[in-house]
């Protein structure tokens, strides 16, 4: 049974893939995906967090029923990203907006993605309300080495927390090693203009994380991922990141934003004041560019927006469709939609 099984995945992953190139080559396929799930919390007082907002007498009435509701839609979500190419749905998905490691458990047992057999890499966050990150991975194709936590501190702000960064080091299909950085930026509540050295300060701690696994290894194959509050041609991203719009522009040691061309084409993740902004952001290092398909190289980026993750009346038809409007609990997923990129290489 097992050997069908293990024959039914490697169908899954060449499937379709093939079909973007010659016919006479077939492509081993890994989805690697981000969605911030617009603040799950579980119904738990935490007494070391500020989480009385999602507590059953909080201003959203957060109860037992909402929250399985909440899960049920998120797990709908995840296991449909990605699979107009790859059946088997993301191979990685980083995860933010998430209380703790609980809601995330519940969230990989709840069906469909109860059968994907889905791990977990999770740091604790010093965000004031406990809000941070994961990493979820499916274990047959994905074995974690490690992970780390890289802790965002402010100058002259003593008291600043925010989300950590988590820092994921795992093998992939046992031939690729990758590092997974999974962020949320700060955001831009306070201005922009006020709150930007806080997104600066952010580049500067994952552009350190980059330089630290570069001088590892120049070949280091590193994949960011994030919310990170601000657009691909941000300041943050461009000038202290360092990342660049285009691969023919990417220098050794460098990185690329999967996120730019999508980005200029008119294409966001998230609507503000009748405004798109794509800041759910995939970016990756220079050794996962090229054609040489040997090992795992970037393929494509893209957001799912499916028409069923959109509201589909009134003032905001169109937008991502999120869990609550104000404080009314409306039903819906989230107010962000995922985001993707598809790696490939030869097939076996």
């Amino acid at each position: 049974m097992a050997k069908i099984f293990r024959f039914a995945l490697l169908l899954a992953l060449t499937l379709n893939v093939s079909l973007c190139f010659a016919q006479k080559q077939k492509y081993m396929a890994a989805c690697i995906a981000f969605y911030n799930l617009e603040n799950l919390f579980d119904t738990i007082d935490s007494p070391n967090t500020d989480d009385a907002e999602f507590l059953p007498g909080g201003p959203y009435r957060w109860s037992a029923e909402r929250y399985a509701q909440k899960q049920r839609n998120m797990a709908s979500v995840i296991r449909k990203i990605g699979t107009e190419m790859l059946p088997a749905g993301p191979t990685l998905l980083g995860v933010c907006e998430i209380e703790n490691r609980l809601v995330v458990e519940d969230l990989v047992k709840t069906a469909p993605l109860s059968e994907m057999g889905y791990g977990i890499a999770y740091e604790p966050s010093p965000d004031a309300r406990g809000v941070g990150v994961a990493l979820i991975y499916q274990q047959n194709r994905f074995r974690v080495l490690g992970t780390r936590s890289a802790i965002l501190s402010i100058e002259g702000m003593p008291d600043f927390r925010t989300r950590n960064q988590l820092v994921v080091s795992g093998v992939l299909d046992g031939v690729d090693t990758l590092h997974v950085v999974v962020m949320h930026w700060p955001s831009k509540r306070g201005g922009e203009k006020r709150s930007k050295p806080l997104r600066d300060g952010a580049a500067k701690l994952c552009r350190s994380v980059v330089d630290s696994l570069y001088a590892v290894s120049a070949n280091a194959k590193i994949i960011l991922m994030g919310d990170f509050n601000d657009n691909p041609e941000s300041a943050s991203v461009q000038k202290v990141l360092g990342a660049r719009t285009a691969p023919e522009k990417t220098e050794r040691k460098g990185l690329y934003n999967t996120s730019y061309k999508s980005y200029r084409e008119g294409n966001g993740s998230y609507a503000w004041n009748d405004s798109w902004d794509l800041i759910d952001q995939i970016i990756v290092s220079e050794p996962l560019l090229g054609k040489d398909y040997s090992t795992y190289k970037f393929l494509r980026y893209k957001v799912f927006n499916a028409e069923f993750l959109k509201q589909k009346d009134g003032r905001y038809a169109g937008y991502p469709w999120r869990t609550f409007s104000g404080t009314t609990f409306i039903g819906g997923y989230s107010d962000h939609f995922p985001t993707y990129i598809m790696l490939i290489r030869n097939a076996e």
